[in-house]
């Protein structure tokens, strides 16, 4: 066995732990904490109408709730990878743990709007934290390439099952209770994983390493904090306003500055650039980035549609959801079971070629159709996002040696995070502009006049079911079908570019991921 396959672990157990002992609770809990994570993502969007009257939130106010806990994990999650690698990856994961159980607490108690966005601004370092070890906690305890797909692929339906229950679990907790629930019940689940992390898991990190790279985990982190912020803020604040050319202006030469101290740092330099010289690697990574910033950018939009147009419920709107999340679940599963046999790039490649098509389907969406014209998409986006993540977590972490797996996995969760913030963003923008564009020049927004901006940013802004306090009443009908079809027209263009998008991804997994390139210890046929 090389140097590079060798862990350093340090038994926090006793040694009275089996290996299939520890194996089993640290999947368990790995993925009782992806689970909190992902829930975290989805029930707030629907808690939304009942946090804004609660704390008399503007729009904005609202957006930076959701945007400051994407933000703050995705320029966390490289360092929070390359720190565990160095101190331990146990200790950064409980680290973690502790930051986002108590910033669940701080959020759910926040008074205004400006606490609860800070307070969502530290849950996202602690998940940051969690996503980034927890992949390589379950690399380190499983080997192999069936035992990591068995395990991957359990993880992987947990991740579904998140997103399948998110909705309902938000709008369950937001009308029995309170919106602050969908944060405070995040606290006796952080508490209770808390135990058997301390007590079960076992400690490793790369016996190699050379101290801690505090210039880069500075410069990487506030770079590409300030380029998602202007990518998140330019929509609203105006492209060319000072503050966003700021962000853009100096998150890129923050970054130029990584580099040149990654460079300069070679073998103890906290991300190893050497990484991109992998083929497969850049595969999964680009791959990944064009299929979140496709696919979850379209999911967000899918749920607006269901909300706004089709007037659903949350809850109801998480029911019509059920057949992507629980193929989602099915299908992840069987791919962590059956996949091993599989050439990754094929894997991944059809996975992100279902999802293309998946959000093609979107297009038989029409104005005047009920919500089981989304099924086709809704069904094949469930397989294709199924078979995506357990060959992308396992390749994502498979062409480094154990030693490396926290930074490997950190870059990945990376470009995972930062391609749903860049798919939010811009295609949010496209969205927006679209169905504005549509709606003033139909028939009802000329009849407008003067007031059809108003309507339009409304309209495309989630506000299509409150026309009647900006129309006149004999307007009312009419406005509403114009924004109807701006609405629905403008989803299914939009989804089209998403599509395209897609299927650039896929072709980038197929040619560029090569299992001959995958690291020994997720090859051989040791568990």
């Amino acid at each position: 066995m090389s140097a590079d396959a060798i862990r350093h672990r340090e038994p926090s157990t006793g040694g009275r732990d089996s290996p299939s002992h520890v194996r089993t609770w640290t999947l368990l809990v790995v993925c009782v904490t992806t689970f909190m994570l992902l829930l975290d993502v989805t029930v707030v969007n629907v808690a939304l109408p009942d946090l804004r009257n609660s704390l008399n939130a503007s729009f904005a106010e609202q957006q930076w709730v959701i945007a400051a806990y994407t933000l703050a994990m995705a320029a966390f999650l490289l360092s929070s990878g390359s720190l565990a690698d160095r101190i331990g990856r146990k200790r950064v994961f409980t680290l973690g743990l502790l930051v986002f159980t108590l910033a669940s607490l701080a959020a759910g108690l926040a008074v205004n709007p400006l606490l609860l966005s800070l307070a969502r601004g530290v849950q996202g370092v602690g998940a940051a934290m969690l996503f980034s070890v927890g992949l390589a906690l379950i690399g380190q305890e499983f080997r192999g390439a069936r035992a990591r797909g068995t395990a991957f692929g359990i993880w992987g339906g947990v991740g579904g099952l998140a997103f399948a229950l998110g909705p309902l679990i938000g709008g369950w907790l937001t009308t029995s209770l309170s919106w602050r629930w969908i944060f405070l019940v995040n606290v006796p689940i952080g508490i209770l994983a808390l135990l058997p992390t301390l007590g079960r898991l076992r400690e490793s990190r790369d016996p190699h390493s050379r101290g801690v790279d505090t210039a880069g985990m500075v410069t990487f982190g506030l770079g590409l904090a300030l380029l998602l912020f202007g990518l998140m803020a330019g929509n609203s604040m105006g492209w060319d306003c000072p503050p966003v050319l700021f962000a853009f202006g100096i998150g890129a030469a923050l970054l130029g500055i990584f580099v040149a101290i990654q460079q300069r740092k070679s073998s103890a330099a906290m991300l190893d650039l050497s990484l991109f010289r992998i083929r497969s690697f850049n595969g999964v990574a680009w791959g990944t980035f064009l299929n979140n910033a496709a696919s979850l950018s379209t999911v967000f939009l899918l749920i607006s549609y269901m909300q706004n147009v089709l007037r659903y419920s949350a809850w109801e709107t998480g029911l019509r959801f059920l057949p992507l999340t629980l193929t989602l679940f099915v299908v992840a599963l069987l791919t962590g079971r059956l996949g091993s046999a599989l050439s990754p790039g094929l894997l991944l490649g059809t996975a992100i070629a279902l999802i293309a098509v998946g959000l093609g389907l979107v297009t038989l969406v029409k104005p005047d159709s009920d919500w089981t014209a989304l099924l086709p998409s809704l069904v094949v986006l469930g397989i294709g996002m199924g078979m995506f993540n357990p060959p992308r977590a396992a390749v994502t972490i498979g062409v480094v040696g154990p030693a490396r797996a926290g930074m490997a996995s950190g870059v990945g969760q990376t470009f995972q995070q930062a391609g749903v913030a860049v798919g939010v963003s811009g295609f949010g923008a496209l969205f927006q502009s679209c169905v504005e564009s549509a709606f003033t020049q139909s028939v009802a927004g000329r009849q407008l006049g003067d007031r059809a901006d108003l309507v339009a940013h409304e309209v495309a802004t989630g506000g299509l079911l409150d026309l009647g306090s900006l129309v006149p009443p004999s307007m009312v009908e009419a406005t509403t079908a114009a924004a109807r079809v701006a609405y629905v027209d403008s989803l299914t263009e939009v989804t089209r570019f998403c599509a395209l998008l897609a299927a650039v991804g896929a072709v980038l997994a197929f040619t560029l991921i090569r299992r001959k390139d995958l690291h020994g210890s997720a090859l051989s046929s040791s568990s």
